[in-house]
């Protein structure tokens, strides 16, 4: 009789305490980051009146014959699975899916180490007056700090300090890197000149005028007529063939008097006409492809150089052949403000197929503005291509001016990247994350916070996509508590415990009829 009022009783508070963590699930249904409970029961030592028997005596075997002692709690489990992802519009909130932990902790103030260690799954991170990325709590989120860009995710995790208003120093340029294409189709701007002179005479003097006709990039072409007398110095030698690159070809009106009749008219193809008054006028050349690439000085300065590609070559079993140059006319030398820029010119092969095969280059700047006096820049020409279509080569530098921090960001894996008013973006931090072999068996402290323990394992800690975890910016996790399944759960409970109640009422009630018969 007394074993069924103590099983009552057990029961009574076993449900109690799957009540109180129902209640607490549905307390914290919207709280940042929450991980719900579960409670989970299991019977007690049985009082056995009689044992097992096996088979004798022509009798078969009798099983143990025991009587339960009521219910106890095996474990109250903590669920680490993902809640839903709700976004904030915050960009230094953090959602974590995935198996993982943040890492948060008080901080030495001299060496940014942690000192009390932390792990969190509410990503309610901001930025200090000091530059600090903390919780609300005030603790600090660990992580890597780059160096100029870099990060060692293999070194110890220290607190993520990024400073406001940080300046980047200026970097001067060390490299050029082309990429993209060399229009295949452009034309060669160039002529054979193969004729052949007859010298007669009697040593006296005579010019040669040779002709050519010229190749525009428009596919046009300008004849240049031979002359009909000229001067020829004995001793000169002409070659039979050769090849003439025109790097520039140009061509002026005579001044106009515009008091007579002496002015021009141009008439557009939209029917508009256009009157020239007197001067010298350009009609018209034909250039190489013309690219200008900008590079800074150790000062932040910037220069901006010009880059033209002549096509030199045409050959349909060696490839086609280009030459790089930083002056139209194929010398080697241009000043642009006050700074003078020498670069030998470049041959680019290309292979039948359009694929790059030799040719890289150098530029020289002599600088006279306070920056290092003479800059030399590799220009690196290995990512062109020369494919038939539009000429889309493009510079780019490794340099970079001045500039100072005015916005950051963070990707899917933790990486935060600061954008500066140079327009440079650059790696500042990575925040960390820590995986436990048993996350159930961490220690929680309230505030959100959970705590290493015994049978939690050592973290691993890692980047998020090093661990499988990935990081949703500018949102938070929510909870992960199910309404609907713990509406029923507190239901089923309520009933468990006014069945347990009922087994000490009945109980009572068999004692009172007991203590009655004595009457």
């Amino acid at each position: 009789m007394m074993r069924s009022l103590y099983s009552g009783v057990s029961g009574l508070k076993n449900h109690q305490t799957r009540m109180d963590v129902v209640g607490n699930n549905i307390s914290n249904v919207n709280t940042t980051g929450f991980k719900s409970g579960r409670v989970t029961f299991a019977d007690t030592l049985s009082q056995t009146l009689t044992g097992a028997s096996s088979a004798q005596g022509g009798k078969g075997g009798t099983n143990p014959k025991q009587i339960g002692l009521g219910s106890a709690v095996s474990a109250i489990d903590t669920q680490f699975t993902d809640g839903s992802v709700q976004s904030t519009g915050v960009n230094t909130d953090l959602c974590l899916s995935g198996n993982g932990l943040f890492i948060v902790a008080t901080a030495d103030e001299n060496t940014g180490l942690p000192m009390s260690t932390y792990y969190t799954r509410n990503g309610n991170f901001k930025f200090d007056a000091d530059g600090n990325y903390v919780n609300s709590d005030g603790y600090h989120v660990q992580g890597w700090v780059a160096n100029n860009g870099s990060i060692n995710t293999t070194s110890a995790t220290k607190s993520i300090c990024i400073q406001p208003g940080k300046s980047m120093e200026p970097r001067a340029t060390e490299s050029v890197i082309y990429t993209n294409n060399l229009d295949a189709s452009e034309p060669r701007i160039s002529a054979i000149i193969g004729k052949t002179y007859s010298v007669t005479g009697t040593g006296t003097a005579t010019t040669p005028n040779m002709g050519l006709t010229l190749t525009l990039s428009d596919g046009s072409t300008v004849p240049i007529a031979a002359g009909t007398a000229g001067t020829f110095n004995v001793g000169d030698t002409y070659p039979t063939a050769g090849t003439t690159t025109i790097t520039k070809v140009q061509e002026s009106y005579q001044k106009a008097d515009a008091s007579t009749s002496n002015v021009l008219t141009v008439q557009m193809e939209d029917g508009t006409t256009q009157t020239l008054t007197s001067g010298s006028y350009q009609v018209g050349w034909s250039m190489p492809i013309t690219t200008t690439v900008t590079v800074y000085d150790s000062l932040g300065n910037t220069h901006s150089i010009p880059i033209y590609f002549a096509k030199t070559g045409v050959d349909s079993t060696n490839g086609n052949s280009w030459k790089v140059m930083i002056n139209q006319d194929g010398t080697n030398n241009i000043v642009i403000d006050g700074t003078t820029v020498t670069m030998d010119p470049v041959d680019i092969q290309f292979s039948t197929d359009g694929k790059f095969v030799s040719g890289n280059g150098s530029f020289t700047l002599t600088l006279n503005n306070g920056a290092t006096g003479t800059q030399i820049v590799a220009v690196g020409l290995s990512g062109l291509t020369q494919y038939s279509g539009s000429n889309t080569a493009f510079g780019t530098n490794d340099g970079n001016a001045p500039g100072t921090l005015k916005s950051i960001a963070v990707d899917s894996s933790g990486v935060i990247t600061g954008t500066y008013t140079n327009g440079i973006n650059q790696i500042e931090a990575q925040v960390a994350i820590a995986q436990f072999g048993n996350s159930s068996g961490l220690t929680k402290l309230g505030n959100s916070l959970y705590q290493e323990s015994n049978n939690s394992g050592k973290p691993n800690v890692k980047t998020a996509n090093d661990l499988g975890c990935t990081i949703t910016p500018s949102a938070l996790e929510m909870s992960n508590v199910d309404m609907a399944s713990e509406l029923t759960d507190m239901i089923v409970t309520q009933r468990g415990y006014q069945s347990n109640s009922k087994i000490i009422t009945v109980s009572d009630e068999l004692l009172e009829t007991l203590i009655n018969m004595k009457r």
